[in-house]
């Protein structure tokens, strides 16, 4: 890190600004949201710097800067579109020992003013190192997009609260309480009843703190989707932020995990398969444990949490125990792989439907209607199928299912080690075998990728001629 991001206290200092052309303009606009005073040295200012002057909002002074005008400045940007000028004035600026910022040239600046998203008293200073100016616009956009205009007011309003909340003991019941204030209640509040009523429901909530009353625990059983956090839905990110405690399975990766506070208890809940697993009962009293002392509990799980994901058993826990939950749902890995690999799963006039199928279950290899399966078109996405590959083709082919029927393997779907394997059912043991796919990897049978970053395609195996098998 070059730059050091701080906030630098603008209120009632002085601020220079050498130039009043339109490089100095896009400056000052941004400067006048400040409380500084601001001093402009040009002798042929823009009419905009010039009705400025006029209103009072900045001090113009017709003539170049000289020595001794920055004296006991706090900033001073040299914005003469003129390049020695510029370094004039940051000559002026550096004797006077002011930090001196060169717009456009960030070589010879001491700082650089970084974009800005403004939800005063909220601001948000995006900065690239001065490598990437257009990608920190962006990054400003989006930002101006999710954040509502009404935030600044929200935080203004709970500015002018905090000597109350000085009543609630420090530490968590008062992160706590404001907590409460901006997860979506106090903007709810502020939306329905204006100032006033975002004030009432301060109060209300100050009341609750200071007497103590319990706060209710909550669970949030959660899709993490396949792996990459930027397919990870909004609500999910709120929920897993404000979290007391995660309860992940051994899918979910860390960079999903670091988006929970520092200050909440994470857990890996993992279950692998033919392996050592966490039983289910001790993760449903884990839950239930903690949401009873009033914890928000986010139970994470990979991929969709109702594909899979033991979620009935986790929710009639739940129910019996009379705690409250939600259910968010995440992409599943089958809707990854189809769409990495630019496929759907359905097609008109191929098939209407694709079945959601497990190579496995509690009894061992899942048995399913073959012959259905086995027919021309039908597709199907098969989770946990890695180590049941030789049980699906014999089961399959068994019944009729074509010897070059596609399958396509995508093992770590979204992850930067995301694999493809491309073969037929005949070939699917000995292709995943070669390729060395351990899971976790979503088989699609009867479909074939229209485009994947670098497949691996495996020939077929010739079938004996004697006996017909492999």
């Amino acid at each position: 890190m070059r730059h050091f991001p701080i906030f630098l206290d603008l209120s009632g200092r002085h601020v220079i600004v050498s130039g009043a052309g339109d490089c100095a303009v896009s400056k000052l606009r941004l400067l006048l949201k400040t409380e500084a005073s601001i001093t402009v040295f040009d002798s042929s200012p823009s009419p905009q710097v010039e009705k400025w002057a006029a209103e009072g909002r900045v001090t113009l002074s017709r003539h170049p800067i000289r020595h001794g005008d920055a004296n006991g400045a706090a900033l001073l940007y040299a914005a003469n579109d003129d390049a020695d000028e510029d370094a004039r004035a940051a000559e002026i600026g550096r004797q006077a020992g002011v930090p001196v910022n060169i717009v456009d040239n960030l070589e010879d600046s001491e700082f650089i003013t970084p974009a800005i998203v403004d939800r005063d008293p909220v601001t948000i200073a995006i900065g690239t190192e001065g490598s990437a100016p257009v990608l920190a616009r962006r990054i400003k956009a989006e930002l101006e997009e999710r954040l509502p205009a009404s935030l600044g007011i929200l935080a203004r309003i709970g500015r002018s609260f905090r000597g109350r909340a000085e009543l609630v003991p420090s530490g968590r019941r008062r992160r706590d309480f404001w907590a409460r204030y901006y997860s979506g209640e106090g903007d709810a509040a502020l939306k329905s009843g204006g100032e006033a009523g975002a004030r009432a429901k301060l109060e209300e909530f100050l009341t609750d703190a200071i007497e103590s009353r319990p706060r209710q625990g909550n669970v949030a059983l959660i899709g993490a989707g396949p792996g990459d956090p930027d397919l990870l839905t909004m609500k999910a990110r709120r929920l897993i932020d404000q979290a007391d405690v995660v309860l992940h399975d051994r899918l979910v990766p860390q960079p999903i995990l670091e988006l929970a506070r520092r200050e909440a208890i994470i857990v890996e809940t993992g279950k692998t398969g033919y392996g050592a697993s966490w039983r289910q009962e001790d993760i449903n009293a884990l839950m239930i444990e903690h949401a009873r002392r009033g914890a928000q509990v986010v139970r994470l799980k990979s991929g969709d949490p109702g594909i899979y994901g033991r979620l009935d058993e986790e929710i009639d826990a739940l129910d019996a125990a009379g705690i409250t939950f939600e259910v968010v749902p995440g992409i599943t890995a089958a809707a990854a792989a189809a769409a990495v690999s630019g496929i759907s799963m359905t097609r008109r006039g191929r098939n209407s439907s694709v079945r959601f199928l497990t190579g496995r279950d509690m009894e061992g290899f899942a048995e399913h209607d073959w012959r259905e399966l086995a027919k021309p078109g039908a597709t199907a996405a098969i989770y946990m199928g890695v180590r049941a590959a030789g049980f699906l083709r014999g089961r399959l082919m068994m019944h009729g299912a074509k010897a070059d029927t596609p399958v396509t393997v995508v093992e770590n779907v979204s992850r930067p080690d995301q694999k493809t394997v491309v073969t037929t059912i005949l070939t699917l043991p000995e292709a995943l075998e070669t390729a060395r796919i351990s899971g976790p990897a979503v088989l699609l049978y009867g479909l074939a990728p229209r485009r994947t970053a670098n497949p691996i395609q495996v020939a077929e195996v010739p079938i004996h001629e004697k006996t017909g098998v492999l």
